[in-house]
């Protein structure tokens, strides 16, 4: 272990709490390996000359000085050793003659510790320890002001911990097994190897959907958010409604009445320590009140879930697509959408990433479910559809070829997601539609329906690649009139110069008009109709992050053709393809290369290498070609080859031509364009 990853964590209570027996018994389950043991009087003593004698006599000001300075000594070890340090503390001291407790928790204690523990042991248990201490004397306190201490411990401790960035747990039952579990847990999950399960986590489902679908490979992910998403709930607000209702007085465990509100509004934010601090909220149930009525808990709130309509017409549609996998993506708790997945559909319709409390498993935060995404598209090739609700979405929602923003009824949507939103369009490129739901209802849309065009989930069209549509990689027109009349003036020798790039420019709009929609594909957003009235238009899908690449000098003409019809994307000149740089493909979703002429193939190659190489391992590529040599696309020509070992490359032309001949001089298509014939 390196001092980076060390962890102090505290174990307070009250006095009696069995702090002391507690850190003897971690002592003997944890070892002296990785971890150092303090008690914290002794830590105190250690670091006042004369020892606690000394200290008790002290003004309230000195005191403060050298708990402080006790804490920084441990601290520094910590750095020195790279061990976790497990303290037993005390955060204040109250004598029942006096009205308030007294605070000893110091500024340095909140700057240390990175979690605490609070031995929420039950009072009666406190109080027959105190009475029955042979080794300590303890002042007499009544168990009413025990219980009163106690309470005022954890109420202040819960809030002081969020505002310091410390995750706290209470256990009711502080068993020396379980604390030294949590403790584990602690100190041996950070955001990579969490990453690393829910990644494995992934690769599992994959594995097992692939089992199943032989004949077809998987090609598209769809990752659908549950909370408000799925459905028009939130489940973690309806889980700690229901767990306030089943609380009983007598149960001796804490009513926490939905405390995410407070954990995400705080200093930790949506943070991975603040999900972590979530799923310890939970944890706390589980452990306190048994596993079997947290299940209660859980299967209580999924029978109160019922999903969106349009949502169970989906998931019942694509579970017919052998080529496609829903996976439901969480940030709450898994037990709950597995269960109202089940209710919903007999055996569920799509598989489950989200926290694993009961389980100790996973905690999805909105980063995991963006580095998912990036995931499925990076290791597995996948094409990744994306919809959400809420701002724990949007990072997965950039991260995906396809986002859908789901947008409820006011009152139960987010209120924070449309600033949000707005931001990733603008900053991020984000190219996202929304959909409204219930669709039977009048739903008012988020922002204005040209940035973020409205859809119905009968129009979403899954199918990432030709090969899924046409059984094809290479789409031409050569034996169609319009290729004909398209190819005539290219080829007639007297026709060169500014006529002859137009010639191009028009092929490049057939094309584009032709083929790469529908290849593409397309998305609607609203128009004003000349009938005074709105009403759908269409648009390349995702064009706004579109970038169409002319292979210079012979694919300008035709490129500015393609860019004629899809004016919103990037046009970018590039000579050779090191001009390609990283920042010209980040946030890209498809890239159009545009050359006149295609031989062999070999500049198309050396251009997706490098794209799909250092720049983006999974973007989508089209080739626009006017001539490709047939030979080169059909059997084992060299580019039919390379296509079809790399998913998401396709080709369209104008025409297939058996010529192999090369053009020179006055032949060749570029001198011809610029009349440089005189040149070569």
């Amino acid at each position: 272990m390196t001092a980076s990853t060390a962890k102090i964590i505290g174990i307070y209570g009250i006095s009696g709490c069995g702090k002391s027996y507690l850190l003897e018994q971690l002592r003997h389950h944890l070892g002296p390996d990785r971890y150092s043991y303090h008690d914290g009087s002794q830590a105190i003593s250690n670091a006042v000359p004369g020892g606690l004698d000394v200290f008790h006599g002290m003004t309230a000001a000195e005191k403060t000085e050298y708990r402080e300075r006790a804490i920084r000594n441990i601290r520094n070890e910590c750095e020195t050793t790279g061990k976790s340090a497990i303290i037993a503390g005390h955060f204040m001291f109250w004598s029942e003659d006096d009205d308030f407790g007294q605070v000893v928790c110091t500024s340095a204690d909140l700057s240390a510790y990175t979690h605490i523990i609070y031995l929420d042991t039950p009072i009666s248990v406190i109080a027959s320890r105190r009475d029955n201490d042979a080794e300590r004397i303890r002042p007499s306190c009544s168990p009413s002001h025990l219980a009163k201490w106690q309470s005022a411990e954890k109420t202040q401790l819960r809030t002081i911990c969020l505002e310091n960035g410390i995750l706290f747990i209470a256990l009711l039952d502080p068993f020396a097994h379980v604390v030294a579990r949590q403790i584990c847990n602690f100190v041996g999950v950070d955001y990579e190897t969490n990453m690393t399960i829910a990644a494995k986590k992934l690769d599992d489902i994959l594995e097992k959907a692939a089992s199943v679908r032989r004949d077809r490979p998987i090609r598209t992910l769809l990752f659908i958010d549950g909370d408000k998403t799925l459905a028009p709930v939130d489940t973690g607000t309806q889980f700690w409604k229901v767990h306030a209702q089943h609380h009983s007085a007598d149960s001796g465990s804490e009513v926490l009445e939905c405390p995410l509100k407070a954990l995400f509004s705080s200093p930790m934010g949506y943070s991975f320590d603040a999900f972590r601090q979530a799923a310890l909220l939970y944890v706390e149930v589980l452990c306190n009140e048994t596993s079997d009525k947290f299940q209660c808990y859980c299967t209580q709130v999924s029978s109160n879930v019922s999903l969106y309509p349009e949502f169970i017409w989906l998931l019942r549609s694509v579970s017919q697509n052998e080529t496609l996998v829903p996976i439901v993506l969480t940030c709450g708790l898994a037990d709950i959408w597995m269960d109202v997945l089940a209710r919903g559909f007999g055996e569920r319709a799509a598989d489950v990433i989200g926290n694993e409390i009961a389980k100790g498993g996973i905690v999805v935060t909105r980063q995991v479910k963006a580095d998912l995404v990036k995931y499925a598209k990076e290791v597995h090739g996948l094409q990744v559809w994306a919809f959400g609700d809420s701002v724990l979405d949007v990072p997965m929602m950039i991260n995906a070829d396809h986002a859908v923003v789901v947008v409820g009824r006011e009152h139960e949507r987010s209120k924070s997601m449309e600033l949000e939103l707005g931001k990733a369009i603008d900053e991020h490129r984000l190219q996202a539609v929304q959909v409204l739901l219930p669709e039977n209802e009048a739903i008012k849309p988020r922002l204005d329906v040209n940035r973020l065009p409205i859809v119905r989930f009968k129009d979403l069209d899954f199918d990432p690649s030709v090969s899924d549509r046409k059984g094809e990689l290479v789409l031409h027109a050569t034996a169609r009139p319009a290729s004909k009349l398209l190819m005539t003036p290219t080829r007639d020798a007297t026709v060169a110069g500014p006529a002859l790039r137009e010639a191009h420019r028009q092929v490049g709009r057939y094309l584009a008009t032709e083929f790469v929609s529908e290849l593409v594909g397309l998305e609607t957003y609203s128009i004003s109709h000349v009938q005074k009235r709105g009403t759908e238009g269409y648009r390349l899908r995702s064009e706004a992050t579109t970038t169409i690449i002319p292979l210079m000098r012979g694919g300008e003409p035709m490129a500015f053709g393609v860019n004629d019809v899809f004016p919103l994307a990037m046009f970018l000149h590039a000579k050779e393809p090191a001009e390609l740089k990283k920042h010209h493909v980040e946030g890209r979703d498809t890239i159009i290369l545009v050359d006149s002429v295609v031989n062999s193939g070999n500049s198309v190659i050396e251009f997706v290498e490098h794209i799909r190489g250092p720049l983006s391992s999974n973007i989508a590529i089209v080739v626009v070609a006017g001539v490709v040599q047939a030979g080169s696309v059909k059997g084992d020509g060299l580019l039919a080859q390379y296509m079809r070992q790399n998913h998401n490359l396709s080709l369209v032309a104008l025409r297939l031509s058996e010529n192999k001949y090369t053009g020179r001089g006055g032949t060749d298509t570029g001198n011809r364009l610029f009349n440089t014939t005189h040149l070569d």
